[in-house]
């Protein structure tokens, strides 16, 4: 594919002085919903981290599903995948990315149809492996964001988990955020720190994995970071609403 984004071999040096990339991934179909909320919110504090951040709606996109070329022959499936969709955009974005957070509603304990095609054609850098010896996105580091009246938060997030690890991801520390409720998720302070927190454990371990040192603390919920988190909520949900009404 022309002008693909492919790995390369970088110095050291080089990759220490590469900013921090951390890609969200929104899989709902409701603008104005908690998903997208939640996973502002945790956009905003990985970039509190000094995170460039970037955002991809898959509603917005076409999105094929997998076709399953992997049961045929391994070395079948590879990147570039030959579906021709909007994926390819996505798959600019997942490789330029040190991180992913993929936000979704709870659909009967799973995750989205949009989202569900997302990870079946991640598939194409995981099984580079059979190709180049190594999986395209091992290293990358993931969080995950699971919202929606319903029950099934844990198991989507710890299928998200296995997957993703599957697959070559690191997980940080308290990499998880959910709500199984009504009403709007970023009034509840709980979750106002848990997807905040999302956003601060990927930017952290993707620049520790980058040279700088571990932090001591992964999850903040001491006073200044409190209130930092809950105005960006209310400011979050008070431009969301102006927006969608």
């Amino acid at each position: 594919m022309r002008g693909a984004v492919t790995p390369r071999s970088w110095t050291w040096s080089e990759v220490r002085a590469l900013p921090v990339r951390v890609l969200g991934v929104d899989g709902s179909p409701r603008r104005y919903g908690n998903t997208r909320k939640a996973l502002l919110l945790a956009l905003k504090a990985a970039r509190r981290e000094g995170a460039e951040v970037d955002l991809v709606r898959l509603y917005d996109l076409r999105i094929e599903p997998c076709m399953g070329c992997v049961s045929d022959d391994a070395k079948v499936c590879r990147y570039p995948c030959p579906i021709e969709d909007d994926m390819r955009i996505v798959y600019e974005k997942v490789m330029r990315s040190d991180g992913v957070i993929v936000a979704t509603p709870i659909y009967w304990y799973n995750v989205s149809g949009p989202v569900k095609n997302f990870i079946d054609r991640l598939t194409v850098f995981e099984n580079m492996i059979f190709i180049d010896g190594r999986s395209w996105v091992e290293g990358k580091v993931a969080g995950f964001i699971a919202m929606g009246n319903d029950t099934g938060a844990i198991a989507v997030i710890q299928n998200l988990m296995a997957v993703f690890n599957s697959m070559g991801f690191a997980i940080p520390p308290w990499a998880l955020a959910y709500y199984t409720s009504t009403g709007d998720a970023l009034e509840d302070e709980r979750v106002v720190l848990d997807a905040a927190n999302v956003g601060r454990a990927v930017a952290l371990l993707a620049k520790v994995f980058k040279g700088s040192p571990p932090p001591s603390i992964w999850y903040r919920a001491d006073e200044e970071y409190r209130t930092w988190a809950l105005n960006t909520a209310k400011r979050i949900r008070e431009a969301v609403e102006k927006e969608w009404g």
